[in-house]
């Protein structure tokens, strides 16, 4: 039986420089794109979630369960297939990291789909590498399963993301000191298949800068515009520039549909930012449930809230002039590349007024008296524990009458709000309905486009923790069931109503539902 109907064919392989140490061993690896690695064979692997649309999107025979789990846990190799991990750098938290790498993640290889193009398959979890550091490559069933949900979650909500194929058991344990508190214990090993058109990042070219190697500088950057980018043309000064200012824009983009989700990242580590303007690396990730700007999902941040919601553009801003400053030998001239990087905050700042515009539902974006009246809806939402997407999905329905206004939006608070604020909100409220006037459309079409961009279902961590726990004891009812829900987060699912209320008082302090680590 033929497993993919289409051909592995990795042109990254093919065409970037490879390490020419054949051994597995922590090391570090110069003057090369990647090593080639095998996956770590596992004990007895099978399939416990597989994306169906995108399985015949990649032409994927599903017929045979058991060769599916052998071949998506990397137990067994397809011809044309050669495993390797990627060989990068980044800064994390701020700080010049040097090497890094895949440490536990292995492509598989590239696959030329017809209709969708080149698509890269990724073991996350599939063992050690030589950029594994002091780690052992291998992941848990609750960050697999955090991972092949959220990236799926991200794809149906219209944010641009690597892919999750599958979600595998290994039959191995795996230990893991979850809060690097002293406290470690053996969980489920599992393994998720992804896939992108290209797993570069930020990080792979400042690694190669930062060595001074110009020349697997431009191999990488030459093969990521041919291959990636080929409207930009011939790989020169020009197109690098037009490359960047394309990133640039498209990163931008990105960080305007994570606020607009309430959407937090958690680690933006220029080596967790992809070349795509892809959210990638799915860890200690969190979704809003009151709106906060200050708030991270990472232990590892609690009290920096260098990652924290609100701070996600500007982060990603300075990533991006870390991006400058790898590819500047191959510009030489500083003057175009800070151009397009101080263009990213006037953009990012239209971009965020024209969301918020459609979040209220207003047909146009007044540029002099709406922004006021956005920062004052934040400022109340933030003080008055306001739930952000059960709130948005209640104003677009909000009635006529302002006497009702207060009751109507009551289950998005999670505390009762004091007269005072009870006033503001009124106040808040007169103006914006106000506003609406403005519009030509009628309530109901205003009503629809608001929910268009406005989620009622997202991956609160609360529903995650929920469904890990009871998968830890071998059910995935809940896996399948939440997954479904997510395919659809615009739509009213009134079998669904449970996965659209707010954060449990339990969930407030739980581990896995509040705050995550990088082990997450």
């Amino acid at each position: 039986m033929r497993l993919f109907q289409c051909d592995f064919n990795d042109s990254f392989v093919q065409q970037l420089p490879a390490d020419p140490e054949s051994e597995n061993f922590c090391r570090t690896v110069t003057q090369a794109a990647y090593s080639f690695v095998a996956p770590t064979t596992t004990a007895n692997p099978s399939l416990i979630a597989l994306n169906s649309v995108l399985a015949d999107e990649l032409t994927l025979n599903v017929s045979d369960e058991i060769k599916l789990a052998e071949v998506l846990t990397g137990n067994s190799l397809l011809a044309g297939t050669t495993p390797y991990a990627m060989n990068y750098g980044g800064h994390q938290f701020g700080h010049w990291a040097g090497q890094l790498g895949d440490g536990r993640a292995i492509n598989l290889g590239q696959l030329n789909v017809p209709e969708i193009g080149l698509k890269t398959l990724q073991l996350k979890g599939a063992g050690s590498t030589p950029y594994s550091r002091r780690a052992d490559g291998l992941a848990v069933l609750r960050s697999s399963i955090r991972e092949y949900l959220c990236s799926e979650a991200m794809y149906h909500l219209g944010v641009p993301t690597t892919r999750a194929l599958s979600l595998c058991l290994t039959g191995d344990l795996v230990t893991r000191d979850m809060f690097y508190d002293g406290h470690p214990k053996e969980e489920l090993g599992a393994i998720v298949c992804r896939v992108s058109s290209s797993f570069l990042r930020f990080g792979s070219f400042q690694l190669p800068a930062s060595r001074g190697d110009i020349s697997l500088l431009k191999q990488l950057l030459d093969y990521t515009i041919t291959t990636h980018f080929p409207h930009l043309g011939e790989p020169n000064k020009t197109s690098y520039l037009a490359w960047f200012e394309q990133v640039a824009d498209e990163t931008c983009q990105l960080m305007v549909h994570w606020m607009r989700v309430g959407f937090v990242h958690g680690v933006m580590n220029t080596d967790n930012m992809s070349m795509l303007s892809e959210t990638i690396d799915y860890g200690p990730y969190g979704w809003i449930d009151n709106f906060d700007l200050n708030w991270t999902p990472n232990t590892t941040d609690a009290q920096g809230k260098r990652y924290c919601f609100g701070a996600q553009p500007e982060i990603a801003q300075w990533n991006l002039f870390q991006l400058a400053n790898a590819i500047y030998p191959l510009i030489d001239d500083a003057e175009p590349l800070n151009t397009v990087l101080s263009k990213f905050a006037k953009q990012y700042e239209q971009r965020w007024r024209q969301m918020m515009a459609d979040k209220l539902g207003f047909e146009q974006l007044d540029n002099d008296a709406d922004p006021a009246l956005f920062i004052a809806l934040e400022k109340l939402m933030t003080d008055t524990n306001a739930d952000m997407t059960i709130f948005y999905r209640l104003l677009a329905i909000l009635p006529d009458k302002p006497a009702l206004w207060l009751e109507h939006l009551d289950d998005c608070f999670y505390d009762l709000l004091s007269k005072t604020q009870q006033e503001q909100w009124q106040q808040w409220l007169t103006v914006y309905v106000q506003r609406l006037t403005h519009n030509t459309i009628s309530s109901e079409e205003k009503a629809s486009r608001m929910n268009q961009v406005n989620p009622k279902y997202v991956l609160r961590n609360y529903l995650a923790q929920q469904v890990i726990e009871q998968a830890e004891k071998g059910d995935y009812t809940a896996l399948h069931q939440l997954y479904e829900v997510l395919k659809r987060p615009y739509q009213e699912q009134p079998e669904a109503a449970h996965f659209a209320g707010k954060r449990p008082d339990w969930a407030k302090h739980k581990a896995g539902c509040s705050m995550l680590s990088c082990s997450s």
